[in-house]
């Protein structure tokens, strides 16, 4: 493990492992190094790419710092870039992928970008039910309410009562509940739910939006959306795919993208 320390002074743990042009991998919610499926992706990648898998602000080994603003992230990106020798290629899952987006716009030295369904569910639909999902999550993690809070995400990333119930009683809950407070931080990184189009507008870097055949429409619909959206992008669509798509799978287009 090594660590950087970002503008603000919070330290970002990461790995690094490989050979080859450095490649950033982003996590999405409650997910870091020692938990999400960026390790075994990582491993596949390794033979072709320096590959980095960091813990974002306030997971894993990593410090956080308050308030939290979508602006320090960017920054920690900013300062992993620097370590990887002041240009890398991004990828970025789910809400580590409109992370990935706003550290582009922001006009980091990203060589090239690729974004994996970034859950901008309200493309299309209701910013209003985005905006009290953010009150009650909020709501919960001020009340020290750390479970709820992820049992609320769960539910609305469409998990089923029954297997909640199932993974409270298991000893990953307490994994969960130690980065439950940064669900908030993915919330903020997510907007109003909608592709950010001004955002996307000012990304000048190469940049491949990916989806999943086997994905739902509220999934497909903005990445497809956010395709359009950047100056740059091409769209793919990767068959019989899911949300949590397979580590063989990503790391064949990530090497034919990116190299």
């Amino acid at each position: 493990m090594a660590k950087v320390t970002s503008r603000d002074g919070t330290t970002i743990a990461f790995d690094r492992a490989g050979e080859g042009p450095a490649l950033i991998l982003v996590d999405g919610a409650m997910c870091y190094r020692a938990f999400g499926p960026m390790p075994p992706l990582a491993q596949v990648l390794v033979p072709d790419f320096t590959v980095y898998t960091y813990d974002r602000r306030g997971r894993g080994e990593s410090g956080d710092s308050s308030p939290y603003a979508v602006a320090r992230e960017v920054e920690d990106l900013e300062a992993l870039i620097e370590a990887a020798g002041g240009l890398a290629y991004v990828y970025g899952i789910s809400s580590g992928a409109a992370l990935a987006l706003e550290a582009a716009a922001s006009g980091l030295t990203i060589r090239k970008l690729a974004l994996y369904e970034p859950p901008y569910t309200a493309e299309g639909g209701d910013t209003e039910g985005v905006k009290e999902s953010n009150r009650k999550l909020n709501e919960m993690l001020a009340a020290g309410r750390r479970g709820d809070a992820v049992e609320f995400f769960m539910s609305g990333v469409g998990m089923s009562t029954d297997a909640i119930a199932g993974m409270r009683q298991s000893p990953v809950w307490s994994v969960f509940e130690g980065v439950a407070h940064t669900i908030a931080y993915d919330f903020a990184v997510l907007g109003d739910g909608t592709v950010p189009r001004e955002r996307a507008a000012l990304v000048a870097v190469p940049a491949l939006v990916a989806d999943g055949g086997a994905s739902p429409d509220f999934l497909r619909r903005p990445a497809k959306a956010l395709a359009d959206a950047i100056p740059t992008a091409k769209y793919q669509t990767l068959e019989g795919q899911t949300h949590e798509v397979a580590p063989d799978t990503i790391a064949a287009v990530l090497k034919e993208y990116f190299l």
